[in-house]
């Protein structure tokens, strides 16, 4: 298996690394190819506009589908991001790494999907969900929360985690085509044993040697949903 692991903290030393670590560890032992863009120390511009690009479609107007559109059709992309997007097409499966701020992603782990999923490479003429350009491919967040699991239950101060991740789950890996795997979370790390931590270690490594069979996220059913919306389009009429 080919797995790229997109790495989002900028402390070498902390818990998101040592995962990372386990997980190359792991990969590299059973023979499997790993790759890894560690964001922070790439020094990773998060910022999308005409920086993207070395092509120009319009020079009057940046409108950025249009010109990820063109990009995607003519080479136009800057080689940092075509990079990128190289390493994704070339995985079976993708690896979010991040620890969990304000209840989403990292703003340079965001950057990075702002940038790398464009129009034409990621998505776009009828391709989205089961139909996406990675259908067939597996994708996982593995995360850290600061909080302890009973703050993101039905009854904690952040609720439960599964709808904060769904605009990750679905939104992003779902509407590009991946299979999107259960995610691997870690709650409150700093306030773990040395115990706790080397039995969590070990838990991520057995996952991460199980990656092709672990278990997914339910998927939309898209006929259902475009049937849905041309139903929709003939009562309007």
């Amino acid at each position: 298996m080919r797995v790229f692991i997109v790495h989002a903290h900028h402390e070498p030393g902390s818990f998101n690394g040592a995962l990372t670590r386990e997980a190359c560890a792991a990969l590299a032992a059973a023979g499997d190819e790993v790759v890894v863009s560690d964001l922070y120390a790439m020094g990773f511009d998060p910022v999308s506009d005409r920086r993207n690009f070395t092509t120009v479609r319009d020079p009057r107007r940046l409108k950025q589908q249009d010109e990820e559109s063109h990009a995607s059709a003519n080479g136009g992309f800057v080689a940092e991001l075509q990079a990128e997007m190289d390493k994704v097409a070339w995985c079976d499966a993708l690896v979010l790494q991040f620890p969990l701020w304000w209840l989403g992603l990292p703003a340079i782990l965001k950057g990075w999907v702002d940038r790398v999923f464009a129009v034409g490479s990621a998505y776009g003429g009828g391709r989205y969900f089961s139909r996406g350009v990675f259908a067939g491919k597996r994708a996982m967040c593995s995360l850290t929360v600061g909080g302890p699991a009973d703050a993101y239950s039905s009854i904690g101060a952040y609720g439960p985690l599964a709808p904060i991740l769904y605009p990750i789950h679905h939104g992003i890996l779902g509407f590009v085509g991946f299979d999107v795997v259960e995610p691997f979370v870690v709650h409150a790390p700093a306030r773990m044993s040395e115990e706790a931590r080397t039995a969590c270690l070990a838990d991520y490594r057995r996952r991460m040697l199980s990656l092709a069979s672990a278990p997914l996220l339910p998927r939309l059913d898209i006929a259902a949903y475009e049937g849905l919306v041309l139903k929709a389009g003939a009562a309007a009429r």
